[in-house]
């Protein structure tokens, strides 16, 4: 037997439970693996309240963690056992000290790289890396918007959008947290609980306004970014902090200058094994470059993972948080 958190029924973080679980052994296509870290991450809670729905109960909940392969399933190539291992996305079950997965999900972690860098990084990194060189391509010379600049996907998409050459604005709450984005690339962190974000940006553009945006919020923030928006600009509503945006018209893209509209995933942009390693390698080299550093700013036992939901939901966490099992 190990521990895992396993919740029984969605609801908020008291529903977390820290008990025992049978791992078994790893079948077809899987390995075993002794977690050493796991990456705390604002899905988690999507998963926890059902936004997210789980295939059934109880379930371990966690998309991202770090560890070492203990045993191989038949039909594992590429691994072996004693290998430092990292993974971000589907299926979930990252809460637990040990668990199976399947094995093209898996990346090395490089020799420069520690157990608790990959877990802070791998869900967070790859996400800045699809939302920065595909989902729209920032390129020398944008102007970009990125709430949450001091969050964990905001700390480091302010370095990376940096590093390639953007103008960066971004939204935090404080001004503690203002000086940590600023710190990590961004421009002009505006402080949204006394500043009119929309207003601020377009003084910040002369009124040209953004080429694109990227909204983690939701509702609270889903109009105001769109006003953001230079004439075919891009919105990148990636997530839903503050609940889903509901009864959109999409025809306000045309009136808003015939804007571009997106609500991409992770797991879409990592579904094939070629994209996962390719978004991971490209992960690894800025950060082994050191054109992004990880922060990770706060740990945790990941049996107090009640805890670690109510400061990431009170918005008293920035940067990168890990559980340690």
């Amino acid at each position: 037997m190990t521990k895992a958190i396993q919740i029984h029924e969605t609801g908020g973080p008291d529903v977390l439970r820290w008990e025992d679980v049978s791992v078994g052994a790893p079948g077809k296509g899987e390995v075993k693996l002794k977690q050493t870290a796991v990456g705390l991450n604002y899905i988690d809670v999507y998963q926890r309240t059902g936004l997210y729905p789980l295939a059934g109960f109880p379930a371990i909940i966690g998309l991202e963690g770090a560890g070492i392969i203990e045993e191989i399933g038949p039909l594992v190539p590429q691994f072996s056992v004693g290998d430092r291992v990292a993974y971000a996305g589907v299926p979930p079950g990252a809460y637990a000290q040990e668990r199976l997965i399947p094995w093209h999900r898996l990346v090395k972690i490089p020799d420069s790289l520690s157990d608790d860098q990959a877990a802070a990084m791998m869900l967070q990194g790859m996400t800045t890396e699809y939302l920065l060189r595909r989902t729209y391509n920032v390129k020398v010379g944008d102007t970009i918007l990125f709430h949450a600049a001091a969050g964990g996907v905001g700390l480091i998409a302010c370095q990376w959008a940096k590093a390639l050459g953007a103008t960066v604005i971004g939204t935090v709450g404080t001004d503690e947290k203002a000086e940590l984005a600023k710190a990590h690339g961004c421009d002009h962190p505006i402080v949204y609980t006394r500043e009119n974000f929309t207003e601020r940006v377009k003084e910040i553009t002369d009124g040209q306004g953004v080429s694109v945006v990227y909204d983690s919020i939701g509702k609270d923030t889903f109009e105001g970014s769109l006003d953001c928006l230079q004439p075919l600009g891009t919105m990148v509503s990636y997530g839903n902090a503050t609940g889903p945006v509901d009864n959109f018209n999409v025809g306000m893209l045309a009136q808003k200058g015939s804007l571009f509209l997106t609500r991409p995933t992770l797991m879409t942009y990592t579904a094939k094994r070629e994209d996962l390693v390719a978004s991971a390698d490209d992960l690894f080299e800025v950060v082994t470059s050191r054109k992004v550093k990880i922060e990770i700013n706060q740990r945790y036992d990941l049996k107090d993972a009640a805890q670690a939901h109510k400061d990431l939901e009170g918005r008293k966490t920035t940067g990168s948080t890990i559980l340690i099992p």
